[in-house]
């Protein structure tokens, strides 16, 4: 099973990057939604929001990725914990599927290479903030620094 530390000191700096990252993701959807506003959902054209490739698909996308990771940042605790780790893993995961199907028509949701690179990065950030997001008691996170500190 995985070791996630409790209570960890720069958990409040990590949950400020998923913070920034879910306003990146909001605002890069709803601009896109704007700009892509009555094209079709799986549109192939050159609309550019951000520095991302958009199309009505990614936009919604990003627009949702973004909201649910912003709500998790805001409550905070050990949602925040599961939805970064989910976020996290789910970002680079959808860009790598993506980057296999730049070159061909089954590109629904218009992204380019900068868009792969972008998520992944993205993606990354959070789950970094998710590993060190996790909360517990006190004496719980001391129990645990005390039998990391035995089992050396």
């Amino acid at each position: 099973m995985a070791h996630y530390p409790l209570n960890h000191p720069l958990r409040p700096a990590y949950r400020f990057l998923a913070a920034l990252t879910a306003l990146y993701l909001l605002l890069c959807g709803v601009l896109g939604l704007g700009k892509t506003w009555g094209d079709d959902f799986f549109a192939r054209s050159s609309d550019w929001v951000l520095g991302q490739r958009v199309n009505p698909a990614s936009a919604w996308l990003v627009t949702i990725v973004g909201l649910i990771l912003l709500a998790a940042v805001v409550l905070g605790g050990n949602l925040y914990h599961h939805v970064a780790l989910g976020v996290g893993w789910g970002l680079p995961a959808v860009a790598m599927v993506v980057m296999a199907l730049l070159q061909t028509d089954a590109n629904i949701l218009n992204a380019s290479m900068i868009n792969v690179v972008t998520w992944v990065v993205l993606g990354l950030i959070v789950l970094t903030g998710g590993l060190y997001g996790k909360v517990g008691s006190s004496e719980a996170a001391h129990a645990e620094a005390s039998a990391a500190s035995g089992a050396r």
